[in-house]
């Protein structure tokens, strides 16, 4: 049965030229450096982001701890916004992995504020941490697209105090869709990016970490340090060169089609699209138990084979992608309607 999925734009499944592509990758042991397939992508990755260099890491979570890691030691604290992907949603890591505090910020919509970052930034204290990182998200997980100006800012900031800054860009190609700019103009405003591959650009696996040749020379052993050396890894980075050569041009849609479903969704009595955060492919909505219980939402659609998640933080979030077409979207407002 194929199901209409819109709990992420994780869930999308690679192309038939993909596995194709998967199936008669050259490869070789990565580790010693000489699997050409993953070389290939690295190359192609740092170019597409302006930066010297760029490593192969499973996923995005992982691509962001090693970024700490790499960037601090241990006991430094990092300026970065209480909402973003590296507080909620990875496990604590920074405090498992990197030994740092986390010094989290108030955001407009995922946006830090340049003075607050300022008034953050510790002083020359014997009482104090060192301030070690200051990290931003583009685009970010609750549906926007950071102004390249205030990103600019940040840098600005961060580059008077001789801080680095990391960018945790899961969806920056995203990011750059929204806001018509080329993805290296954004991750100028970075020291570090992390980008994923198997999100919008529908690689089964793997995400990338850029930056200078120094930097991913060390992440590259620190990488190894947390088990994320793999071997004949060129299978994965096959899908990989697909996804950066031609998923990265189609993102577009998803947003259209995103545009289309928050259309279709604010026509639901009792639901309040928020309009705010409507920059990439998520679309974010409060609807009140009285109009459909929560319950009885889910399993509706999931019967009707839709699969959707819950309400988090009393919202609740669809997100299209490569899987999902425009009468997909007419099916699931369809039988929302009808649960109604």
């Amino acid at each position: 049965m194929r199901y209409i999925d819109l709990r992420s734009d994780t869930v999308t499944m690679p192309t038939q030229e993909m596995r194709k592509a998967m199936s008669e990758a050259p490869v070789g042991d990565d580790v010693y450096g000489d699997d050409p397939t993953i070389n290939r992508l690295e190359a192609l990755a740092a170019q597409m982001v302006g930066k010297e260099a760029a490593l192969f890491v499973p996923s995005g979570t992982f691509g962001n701890q090693l970024c700490v890691l790499t960037h601090t030691k241990r006991g430094d604290e990092v300026i970065l916004g209480k909402d973003c992907h590296i507080v909620l949603h990875e496990v604590g890591g920074t405090a498992v992995i990197a030994g740092v505090q986390l010094r989290t910020l108030d955001t407009m919509n995922g946006m830090l504020v340049p003075a607050d970052i300022e008034c953050a930034i510790r002083g020359q204290d014997i009482h104090y941490p060192d301030t070690g990182l200051i990290c931003v998200e583009n685009a970010h997980g609750m549906g926007t697209a950071i102004p390249l100006d205030n990103l600019t800012m940040i840098k600005e900031l961060a580059e008077e105090h001789g801080i680095p800054v990391h960018m945790d860009g899961a969806r920056l190609f995203n990011a750059a869709v929204a806001l018509g700019v080329d993805a290296c103009e954004i991750a100028a405003c970075a020291d570090s990016v992390m980008f994923c591959l198997s999100k919008g650009l529908a690689a089964p696996v793997g995400s990338l970490v850029a930056g200078t040749k120094d930097f991913i020379a060390r992440a590259r052993k620190n990488r190894k340090l947390m088990g994320g050396g793999m071997r004949q890894a060129g299978i994965l980075a096959a899908a990989g060169l697909i996804a950066l050569e031609k998923m990265t041009a189609r993102l577009a849609e998803d947003h259209q089609n995103a545009a289309y479903l928050a259309e279709q969704l604010s026509r639901i009595p009792g639901v309040e699209v928020k309009d705010d955060r409507r920059d990439i492919n998520m679309v974010f909505f409060e609807m009140c138990e009285d109009v459909i219980p929560e319950d009885k939402l889910v399993s509706h659609l999931l019967k009707n084979g839709i699969k959707i998640c819950g309400i988090e933080n009393d919202e609740w979030r669809f997100v299209t992608n490569l899987d999902v077409t425009r009468e997909d979207i007419d099916f699931v407002i369809g039988k929302m309607k009808e649960c109604l």
